[in-house]
């Protein structure tokens, strides 16, 4: 087994096929002159729900069934990838080789049904669960230990409920310090924040409403302040994070005028942020000003106008800042865009692993 070096500077994009049947990461290279080839894809040893939807909550339309940011994450250090299994209730983890290719390391018990997201801080990883019918949903978030080979090890009473039983987890993200976790839930309209412990348990949650309706994709500046989407406002709120775990509001519901604002991330330097605009086909550009005041820039199509329409979902940005990506949930193919000085994007690319598109597919990260 090649254990990698952490300071390999191969460059990858991933993302999951969510397929029912045998699930998989998906591998694209990239390339100096900043555009993907297909590398291989990587088999979970778990299931994904496909088309299937994981909550009664969303639309059953194929696009986006897990209804989540986070469905594969990466160790902040770049080792190890980590996958969802919705249709199996457990998580795997990979270890990423030098060349960016994925080796299998682990799969695990999710610590509730229907696994959609993930996020990582250090050796902690934290997985949020949507839960089902039989189980009357019962939403939860559960904790693991990342082990130098990449196994996972369970935090024994680390699952701790969300704000009601069938809060359905959307989004969640770490502060820069791991100190708390902020998780989006779609159906109660709030922001619940958790306390870390030392033991990688958490206490809580402290519960706040969320500024606009259906709080989605969220993602946490370096400075700690907050960008949470709003999938049913169709906008972006900015936040700022107290110690005790209250959320006070900086721009609240800014509108992207499109629909289902679903994902957010932000350019290297955090002067601007993207939004997916799931069923307008669209990406919105805001501009963050020093306070993490929000104003809304313009708008670009995910795919070309007159090609098959692509729905963006989950987004990423590389690592030396120069791209966007965005996931297609009804293609299951990669956007490619030049980020420019200015925020604005400059389209170069539909990346593909199949000559056939296929809904289903979640999650996107970049090495």
């Amino acid at each position: 087994m090649q254990i990698p070096n952490k300071n390999f500077r191969t460059s990858m994009v991933y993302m999951m096929t969510n397929m029912p049947i045998i699930n998989e990461v998906v591998a694209f290279y990239r390339g100096m002159n900043e555009i993907l080839t297909f590398m291989g894809s990587y088999p979970t040893g778990g299931r994904g729900t496909g088309a299937r939807e994981v909550s009664t909550a969303t639309t059953n339309d194929g696009v986006d069934p897990l209804a989540s940011k986070g469905a594969i994450s990466l160790s902040r250090d770049g080792r190890f990838l980590f996958a969802v299994n919705a249709g199996s209730n457990t998580i795997s983890s990979f270890i990423i080789t030098d060349s960016g290719e994925l080796i299998l390391a682990d799969v695990k018990p999710s610590g509730g049904a229907q696994p959609n997201g993930l996020d990582v801080f250090g050796d902690l990883l934290y997985v949020s669960n949507v839960g089902n019918v039989a189980n009357n949903f019962a939403s939860n978030i559960t904790g693991f230990r990342i082990n130098d080979d990449g196994r996972l090890t369970h935090i024994a009473g680390s699952t701790h409920s969300l704000s009601t039983i069938n809060a359905q987890p959307a989004g969640f993200v770490f502060t820069p310090d791991g100190s708390k976790i902020v998780v989006s839930e779609f159906t109660t309209n709030r922001l619940s924040v958790f306390k870390v412990n030392r033991n990688g348990t958490v206490t809580g949650p402290v519960i706040n409403n969320s500024y606009g309706m259906g709080p989605f994709g969220s993602y946490i500046l370096c400075s700690g302040i907050l960008l949470v989407t709003e999938v049913v406002s169709n906008a972006l709120s900015s936040y700022s994070v107290s110690d005790n775990g209250i959320l006070n509001v900086i721009s609240g519901s800014v509108p992207t005028g499109q629909k289902a604002t679903c994902w957010v991330i932000t350019t290297r330097n955090e002067r601007f942020a993207y939004t997916t605009n799931t069923l307008s086909g669209t990406i919105t550009t805001y501009r963050i000003d020093d306070r993490g005041a929000l104003t809304v820039i313009g708008n670009t199509t995910s795919t070309p106008v007159g090609a098959a329409t692509g729905l963006p979902i989950d987004v990423g940005v590389s690592k030396d800042g120069r791209n966007f990506y965005t996931l297609n949930g009804n293609q299951g193919t990669i956007s490619v865009f030049h980020i420019n000085n200015d925020g604005s994007l400059v389209r170069l690319q539909i990346a593909a692993s199949t000559d056939f598109p296929y809904l289903g597919s979640q999650g996107l990260v970049v090495l």
